[in-house]
């Protein structure tokens, strides 16, 4: 890739960072990558090979979360060089906490939570709580409803807008 190509992809990526999910999304399926209903995608790093990742119906992917779908690590063995690749599988209604990395030859089933900050590879089942780095199942997404609900700052947040948002958490934290 020459390098005005190269900086004019990086504009439009900047740009669309400040888009809505759906521009986003619609710019990233034109890159290949399959991506289902009703995501919110709120990073634009998708790799070099965007069409061998696939993400479910109802994916929430936080800020600077990376999918990298190949290994360069071949580079210490030189009869080897050049690269591994894999593909990246996400299912339906996963949420994926912010500053995440997922590595090639991953799926993570339905109805998962991977924790923010945490290197994923390999397959995860459906309905688990997934963390750390290396990534682990730390739980089922059954006991983190459970510990949702039990918690005091559990708002009902969805549909409002931003002011009446930020209204009803400082309302309900003392912060006027």
């Amino acid at each position: 890739m020459n390098s005005f190509k190269m900086i004019w992809t990086s504009l439009i990526k900047l740009i669309l960072l400040k888009a809505n999910d759906e521009r986003r999304v619609r710019y990233l399926r034109k890159q290949g990558v399959k991506i289902g209903d009703r995501c919110r995608i709120r990073t634009m790093r998708f790799s070099t090979e965007p069409y061998l990742i696939e993400i479910g119906d109802h994916v929430a992917v936080a800020a600077n979360t990376e999918f990298i779908t190949h290994d360069g690590a071949t580079w210490c063995f030189e009869d080897l060089a050049g690269g591994v690749f894999g593909k990246i599988v996400i299912g339906n209604n996963v949420f994926i906490g912010i500053n995440c990395i997922i590595l090639s030859n991953t799926t993570i089933g339905d109805n998962c939570i991977v924790g923010a900050g945490s290197v994923v590879r390999g397959h995860f089942p459906e309905n688990s709580i997934i963390c750390g780095n290396p990534a682990a199942v730390i739980a089922k997404t059954n006991v983190q409803r459970m510990l949702f609900r039990q918690n005091p700052g559990l708002l009902k947040t969805d549909g409002l807008t931003f002011r009446e948002k930020d209204k009803l958490v400082r309302e309900h934290f003392g912060k006027k």
